[in-house]
């Protein structure tokens, strides 16, 4: 279980039902809740998500 800093409870506890995301920025982050009032508790882990990228491009180059 991931752990999180609760802001309510203003201590450091497991995350319930945690749920990996990826932020807008494309940073990964960890949502869930605090297992003693409820509140949702929120974690940002190193790293960006990866991607799948195409090696090959999209249209061939033109020859002569």
């Amino acid at each position: 279980m991931p752990e999180g800093y609760c802001v309510k409870c203003k201590a450091k506890k497991e995350i319930v039902d945690a749920v990996e995301e990826v932020m807008k920025n494309g940073r990964k982050a960890i949502k869930g809740k605090c297992p003693t009032c409820g509140t949702v508790m929120f974690k940002i882990l190193g790293g960006k998500a990866s991607t799948p990228s195409s090696a090959a491009p999209a249209t061939p180059p033109a020859s002569h």
